[in-house]
């Protein structure tokens, strides 16, 4: 099966909206081949500003309908606790969110970005979608990572290079409880890393410190700026270390 085929078969559909690559191109080759589509993009906490700012942009490009949902993921308990599987109980809630929207607008399929690439035995929030019936064409259809990049490219979408980015929530050691106030410091401190030229970054927390991820050719790039960090980033954390075993 192909996309083509794919939306033959399902001519009027749903999409859960990150503004990432794979979703981005999931809504481009919806809107070439289905014959009704639109894309929810939910914004929460644990989303940073700039992916509502890409999602948007996006949709404008290729003239996608695209409608935001506003989710308070923090009021489940079992999400803001921070278990190993709290993609799962957070997934439930922001698609279970979507579907019900979805369906009031009159849409009854609803579709992810997941692709083939993923790993469903690794990852909590699949076993979620699985639940909630929700449909991934680009896994369905033997899509990759590298090859959505690709055809991203060929489609001129600017997407085609934008690097991987896990919500907030990441950032936070597991088992440590989720609050709005440590995504908004985390939010800050990598705003700020952002706008010193860093990227495919993380920047991550446990009671209070923060421990930077820097891909090793932004070596360099750190040492430059080394000292202005110190002192940003210790106005809202303990103290500030570097992973050396991060990519």
């Amino acid at each position: 099966m192909n996309l083509e085929q794919f939306f033959t078969e399902y001519p009027k559909v749903a999409l859960g909206f990150s503004g990432g690559v794979d979703s981005a191109y999931l809504l481009y080759a919806a809107s070439k081949y289905a014959k009704e589509v639109r894309a929810y993009y939910v914004k929460s906490a644990f989303q940073p500003a700039f992916e509502l700012e890409d999602a948007r942009k996006l949709a404008d490009e290729i003239g996608a309908d695209m409608k935001v949902i506003h989710v308070d993921v923090l009021r489940d308990e079992q999400v803001a606790a921070n278990p190993s599987d709290r993609c799962y109980y957070c997934k439930r809630q922001i698609f279970g969110t979507i579907s019900s929207v979805a369906k009031e607008d009159g849409y009854t399929v609803l579709l992810d970005g997941t692709n083939a690439s993923d790993d469903a035995d690794d990852r909590p929030g699949m076993k979620a979608l699985g639940e909630l019936r929700v449909l991934s064409p680009l896994r369905l259809c033997g899509l990759t990572k590298q090859e959505i990049r690709e055809r991203s490219k060929e489609a001129g979408l600017f997407t085609w290079n934008k690097p991987s980015y896990a919500c907030l929530a990441t950032r936070v050691a597991t088992g440590e409880k989720i609050t709005a106030e440590k995504l908004e410091i985390i939010e800050q401190a990598e705003d700020y890393l952002f706008s010193l030229g860093f990227s495919d970054f993380r920047v991550r927390t446990y009671q209070g410190h923060a421990r930077l991820e820097i891909p090793k050719e932004q070596t360099e790039l750190l040492l430059q700026h080394r000292e202005e960090i110190l002192q940003k980033l210790k106005e809202s954390f303990l103290s500030v270390s570097l992973d050396l075993n991060a990519r």
